[in-house]
């Protein structure tokens, strides 16, 4: 495909995005009195529409593997983190809400920031550190007896296809603090959806979900380590070209 057809494609989803974008954050406005799970559901009906946009337009598709892993019962999702493909496509994927740790300042986004004040998200200033933290398993703890499920890239911010960032044991610290297990995701959307690029690609994106992991009886170390390795072992079978020269794991 040409580089020119490539970018129109790019230039017309993109267009899609920012008017449907403004429809629906001015729309959410008629959710706010709904139950949770309805407004939930509603708000995130835009995920639905830009996955399926992206899926059209741009000919990105998916596919899933390991759904059976997903446990009827509160969990923290770990998750590999190359795009904002991955943030939207969650929220359709899960079959519980989902519970996004990000930056406070993403909700001054007009129209944008505006959905995501709909919903009850973990809104932190990173500045802040160990209070930072705090805040996390704080909420993170009345979220997950509500019945919804934390989700957290502990790379931090999106790397690049064939990398690796430093993970964080922030997720790690959550799971012991509040005993529930944590679920490693890995998926190269960055195949497709790269980081920091105008220009998306066709192609298929794969998610993998791992078994749960046990928090009890190991300290964060041990557990984000044990994520870790699924993780990147994983992504070595979904991109192995990416890491054609890597002499080891």
């Amino acid at each position: 495909m040409s580089r020119l057809l490539l970018l129109m494609r790019s230039v017309l989803f993109a267009l899609v995005i920012v008017v449907a974008t403004v429809i629906w954050a001015t729309a959410c406005f008629g959710f706010i009195l709904l139950p949770y799970r309805q407004r939930y559901w509603m708000v995130t009906r835009w995920n639905v529409f830009i996955i399926l946009a992206a899926r059209y337009i741009c000919g990105i598709r998916w596919e899933v593997k390991g759904l059976e892993n997903l446990p009827d019962a509160p969990v923290i999702l770990l998750s590999k983190h190359q795009s904002a493909w991955e943030t939207i496509f969650y929220c359709w994927l899960m079959p519980r809400p989902l519970i996004f740790v990000f930056k406070k300042s993403l909700l001054y986004i007009p129209f944008f920031g505006w959905g995501l004040g709909m919903l009850r998200m973990i809104a932190i200033d990173r500045s802040k550190g160990r209070d930072a933290m705090s805040q996390v398993i704080t909420t993170g703890r009345k979220r997950l007896d509500d019945g919804q499920w934390v989700i957290m890239f502990p790379e931090g911010t999106r790397t690049a296809v064939g990398q690796k960032g430093k993970y964080k044991a922030g997720g790690a610290i959550l799971a012991i603090g509040t005993g529930v297990p944590v679920v490693p995701i890995a998926m190269n959307s960055g195949d497709c959806w790269p980081r920091n690029a105008f220009i998306k690609k066709p192609g298929l994106i794969t998610v993998s979900i791992g078994t749960p992991i046990a928090s009890e009886g190991m300290n964060s170390a041990e557990l984000m380590a044990k994520a870790e390795n699924w993780i990147e072992s994983e992504m070595r079978e979904l991109s192995p070209a990416a890491y054609l020269n890597e002499k080891s794991l």
